[in-house]
């Protein structure tokens, strides 16, 4: 069952890599060709989309690093008398 759930995390990792370059770029695109824009344009989705893929990539490894490591965090014990 954990296979499973970490086949999930590597999909979901895919995902979060391939899908905003390609959205930045098509969105980029499209506003180009519809409004007439320079350039400048595809340029800034080509950066916004690698930008979000690797902030994306970075999130999800740290996910799967924190899931596969076993170890959860565990809550500070507060006694009765330390608060302030």
């Amino acid at each position: 069952m954990k296979d499973l759930h970490l086949l999930t995390w590597v999909t979901q990792l895919g995902l979060t890599v391939a899908v905003p370059p390609v959205g930045f770029i098509w969105l980029a695109v499209w506003l180009q060709n519809r409004f007439q824009l320079r350039q400048w344009v595809l340029w800034l989705g080509i950066f916004m989309g690698l930008y979000c893929a690797i902030y994306g990539l970075y999130t999800s490894l740290k996910s799967l690093k924190r899931l596969t490591s076993g170890k959860k965090k565990e809550a500070p014990t507060v006694a009765f008398n330390d608060h302030i």
